[in-house]
């Protein structure tokens, strides 16, 4: 089923991400499912920009306009030697979402519960709103 996928950060006007689109298994019941399905789509778009960025050296003019409609125009070069671990990236998803760093909604509507079954319709809109630690002293 195809969802529409947003990223925001708090604090910022625009989204990290512009709204995309995402295909998801039917079997996509609950928030957790949800969260490593997505998990899934980043690890394997990583890969591919990792194997493409050796080969790309300019870009084209739609690819400029494509990037500038997203909000970030740039080469998409990859930094750091590792390819991420798809079982350490679920885990560290599902543990930064227990510890309160980022929520996520369905249709404006807030998802509580990682394992509560969730209806997930095709068309639906999910938002994934992380939050800023601030810096400083305590005192």
């Amino acid at each position: 089923m195809k969802v529409w996928i947003t990223v925001k950060s708090l604090g910022r006007r625009k989204p990290a991400l512009a709204k995309q689109a995402a295909e998801l298994p039917e079997t996509t019941r609950t928030l957790r499912l949800l969260i490593e399905s997505m998990v899934e789509q980043q690890v394997q778009a990583f890969r591919e920009r990792k194997d493409e960025a050796a080969m790309l050296v300019y870009l084209m003019p739609e690819d400029i306009d494509a990037q500038r409609a997203a909000g970030k125009v740039g080469f998409g070069t990859v930094r750091g030697e590792g390819i991420p671990d798809l079982r350490e990236a679920k885990e560290a998803a599902i543990l930064a979402y227990e510890d309160g760093l980022y929520k996520v909604f369905l249709n404006d509507e807030e998802l509580a519960d990682l394992d509560d079954v969730i209806s997930i319709e095709d068309g639906a809109h999910a938002t994934f709103i992380r939050f800023t630690m601030l810096a400083g002293r305590l005192w």
